[in-house]
């Protein structure tokens, strides 16, 4: 099988890297912090995250970005949407032609520019690459439960040739060509997960959170829309199925974050206590910017903005919410 360098030991790094050595492949688990690195190998499993799924033999562990990267046929980054610019521009002198992927949900903080856009600008739009999104909680992927994902490539061949490195032992991979309207649904479903986190912090209902689901996927599929994506996109993992599986269940940091917000914490003490980047946040920022240079009406990422800015409070936000115009459903 293929030798294969996974970029980024956390949760969601690490439970991939388990999927791909479970598949077989040669696995190098790059980290950039040694002492973290040097304990994933005296433990041979991430204690902090998954702590119930030790490592396959085939996964290797380093700090050493370069031996990471040498001789790899594929290369998985799988960090912090605010450090993806900063790890492309690391890897650019090592990367060669290597087929490179992410598994990165979020825009690139500050400028609202997808992550696609970031890599084209880096390393090229002619280099081979594909990004995989979609409902996946890190510790059920590395527990080996059943979970299906969307590859995202520029041609549907090209997702199929990704998705074979993954696909198999309960790991199902669908593909996809429309690679903005999958980086919208991962990126803003973690604003409507903190919404709807917010709203049952408040003990809002059931109702309540199935409504802020339902019109979060219209704000999502408009602004996805308008960005060039299909429609459809939406309605499958890497839209509908991801927003239910984040706005939810509590594995959900976003959901956490807006669950503890809706209980009177503060944002950096709600964060604190998570104690993992809470993605949602900053992508909140960027949702509501891009809305607006584009013109997407988008209230509920509106009044989140608004919410975390510190421009109304929760209760001044759920009742405008309440009282907005009566409109057809389907706009």
């Amino acid at each position: 099988m293929s030798a294969v360098a996974v970029l980024g030991a956390g949760s969601w790094g690490t439970a991939l890297a388990i999927q791909l050595a479970r598949r077989g492949h040669q696995v190098r688990l790059w980290g950039h912090n040694q002492n973290h690195i040097d304990a994933l190998g005296r433990d041979r499993k991430n204690t902090r995250y998954l702590p119930d799924c030790p490592f396959p033999e085939n996964i290797r562990l380093s700090a050493d970005l370069s031996a990471s990267l040498t001789g790899v046929e594929m290369v998985l980054a799988v960090v912090p949407s605010h450090a993806f610019a900063s790890l492309l521009q690391q890897i650019k002198p090592y990367i060669g032609k290597t087929p490179f992927m992410w598994a990165i949900k979020g825009f690139e903080h500050g400028t609202g520019r997808l992550l696609s856009e970031v890599f084209f600008d880096v390393i090229g739009s002619h280099h081979a690459y594909a990004m995989l999104a979609g409902p996946s909680f890190a510790k059920e992927v590395a527990a080996n439960k059943p979970t299906a994902v969307t590859i995202a490539a520029s041609n549907t061949a090209l997702a199929q040739s990704f998705g074979q490195y993954f696909h198999g032992s309960a790991f199902l991979c669908y593909t996809s060509d429309d690679l903005i309207g999958v980086q919208i649904g991962g990126a803003v479903k973690n604003v409507v997960a903190i919404a709807t986190g917010i709203a049952d912090g408040l003990a809002c209902g059931a109702n309540t959170r199935a409504a802020l689901i339902t019109r979060g996927l219209r704000e999502i599929t408009r602004l996805a829309v308008a960005l060039g994506a299909q429609q459809e996109t939406l309605n499958g993992l890497a839209g509908l199925g991801d927003l239910v599986l984040t706005a939810t269940d509590d594995q959900s940091r976003n959901r956490r974050f807006g669950l503890l917000l809706g209980r009177g914490e503060n944002p950096e003490i709600a964060k604190q206590q998570i104690g993992q980047v809470v993605e949602g946040e900053g992508a909140t920022f960027d949702t509501w910017t891009l809305a607006q240079r584009l013109g997407v009406r988008m209230p509920i990422t509106e009044h989140l903005y608004q919410i975390l800015s510190g421009q109304r409070t929760l209760k001044e936000a759920f009742e405008s919410l309440l009282n907005r115009h009566i409109k057809e459903e389907q706009n």
